[in-house]
Parts: structure tokens; C-alpha cells; sequence
């Protein structure tokens, strides 16, 4: 699968109780297709006291999302929008990039190919 959403993205919630919210990705769940956003989902946890580390009580915590349920807000049009692999050529050498299929400007290098 590729790497359409990378932590640090800015994405806006299209589905669920959250719907409408933009937040940024903390952390990509590839296994489970789902995604981590800051401040978006949260759960109540009931965690149990240990010494010298936390205190006891009732917590909120970020439930993970589908990645299918959030879309890329793109850095340059400000606008929720697909996105799409391309190839470039950078002097000698080849690089795949991600562009927004909206405004076709680049979002960033995902790799250097050879």
C-alpha cells in the first residue's frame, strides 16, 4: 500500500462523530489501515496507579481512525484533496514525489529512486 497519509500531515475528518474537524496525524497504523490524530477521537481510559510514574484515574486518550475516513488537506490550496504519485528528475537523479490531484502542485519527496 502506498503512503498517501505520513505523520505530521494535516487531514480533515469526512466520516464519523468527529466529522468536519481537521487535526494532525501523530502516528500511521499500516497494519491496521487506521491513523492516530491529535485531539481527535478521544476515549475515556480508566488506568490503574503506579508508583513514581502516573497517578490513578480516568484518562483521555486518541482512539485510532480508518484511513479511509480522513483525506489530506493540502499545504498549498488548503483544500481536502487525493493524492498522487509521481516521478521526478532532480539533476541525474529520480525522485517520488506525492502531488495534490486538485491544484497538481508537490506536497513533498517521499523517496529517491536510482
Amino acid at each position: 500500500m502506498a503512503n498517501k497519509i505520513l505523520r505530521g500531515d494535516t487531514v480533515l475528518v469526512m466520516r464519523g462523530k468527529e466529522k468536519g474537524k481537521t487535526a494532525t496525524v501523530l502516528r500511521v497504523l499500516r497494519k491496521e489501515n487506521k491513523v492516530l490524530l491529535k485531539d481527535v477521537n478521544l476515549v475515556k481510559k480508566h488506568l490503574k496507579a503506579i508508583p513514581n510514574v502516573r497517578e490513578g484515574g480516568v484518562y483521555e486518550i486518541e482512539a485510532p481512525i480508518d484511513i479511509s475516513n480522513v483525506m489530506l488537506v493540502c499545504p498549498s490550496c488548503k483544500k481536502p484533496t487525493r493524492v498522487g504519485f509521481k516521478i521526478i528528475e532532480e539533476g541525474q537523479e529520480k525522485v517520488k514525489v506525492r502531488f495534490c490531484k486538485k491544484c497538481n502542485e508537490v506536497i513533498d519527496k517521499v523517496k529517491r529512486l536510482r
